[in-house]
């Protein structure tokens, strides 16, 4: 049996003026994109620097944002700055499976905690934050992204989450119950094709046992989302979860056919499934803190942290 997913450590929240780095550990980065947001940031009273290599392109691989060596050396050198209080990711995409392993994951934990932020790609970081340091991390808009940049739901979530934690303790979706009920357990999740991908590897957590289980995706035929709800299922990695909230399925096909297959695959599993829930790869997705411990009412579609995200 594995064990239960454990509430993390919280980072400190952020100040007017608090320093924030902004790196690109997946996907090349648009350049107007990403000034538009370190405008945004700068409009909340921020200090964003940006990491060296946060245009670089991969010279082979467009779909990288740079070499591996230089995405990851530009992660560890932000998070061990003492001067930095918050690491921004610009975007996802994909890439940080291939550098994950190449993290001085001791340095980094001597480092302290901060905060971090993304979502879609950075969901093995999200795991690997949570098996190698322990801390809170949250789940919301990118620095380069759209929704980030342009839509003020999303930006007023994060923003209060960094800022004010205490003013968003009950997270309201106003979606609705796929199975009803409530339940309590420590939030987890992220990309639900990335949760499959990092079956195995070191820097994720064997199960979501006692937890609050977060899935979204982008972009997913329907019989890939099957796949790898299906891949976690037959690995036990669902056994003694609490509760599931579902985000965005954009692109995913028609919503009914999603749907259908997410009653079929998470029906069973006996515990409260809220459905819609607002956060992910849609327009003013909300911040989802992972690692804190919180009610899920499937019933209202509400979620109440036990603790503010942040200290």
């Amino acid at each position: 049996m594995t064990e239960e997913v454990r509430e993390l450590v919280r980072p400190s929240r952020l100040a007017p003026g608090a320093r924030v780095a902004v790196v690109a550990p997946s996907g090349p980065v648009p350049e107007e994109r990403l000034q538009a947001g370190l405008d945004v940031l700068r409009g909340w009273d921020l200090d964003p620097v940006t990491a060296p290599h946060v245009l670089d392109r991969h010279g082979e691989f467009n779909y990288l944002a740079g070499a591996d060596a230089d995405r990851a050396a530009d992660l560890q050198a932000a998070w061990c700055d003492p001067s930095v209080d918050a690491v921004l990711c610009a975007r996802g995409g994909y890439g940080v499976q291939r550098m994950v392993e190449l993290l001085d994951w001791e340095a980094m934990r001597a480092a302290g905690p901060k905060v971090f932020v993304g979502f879609s790609d950075i969901t093995a970081l999200h795991e690997a934050f949570a098996a190698r340091l322990g801390l809170v991390t949250l789940h919301g808009p990118m620095a380069a992204g759209i929704d980030f940049i342009k839509n003020a739901r999303a930006q007023e979530h994060l923003k209060a989450t960094l800022f004010a934690p205490e003013t968003v303790r009950t997270i309201t979706s106003g979606g609705t119950a796929l199975v009803p009920g409530r339940a309590r357990g420590v939030t987890l999740g992220g990309c639900l094709s990335l949760l499959a991908a990092d079956l195995g590897t070191p820097h994720a957590r064997p199960g979501a046992r006692g937890g609050l289980l977060c899935l979204e995706d982008v972009g997913e035929e329907t019989y890939r989302l099957d796949r790898y709800l299906t891949q976690l299922l037959r690995a036990g990695w669902f056994e003694g979860v609490r509760g599931v909230l579902l985000g965005s399925w954009h692109d995913c096909g028609p919503y009914e056919k999603v749907r259908a297959l997410l009653v079929d695959r998470l029906g069973g599993l006996g515990v409260p499934v809220a459905e819609e829930f607002g956060f992910g790869h849609c327009a003013g997705a909300l911040t989802i803190p992972f690692g804190v411990t919180a009610e899920l009412d499937a019933d209202a579609g509400t979620l109440t942290l036990d603790r503010p995200a942040l200290r």
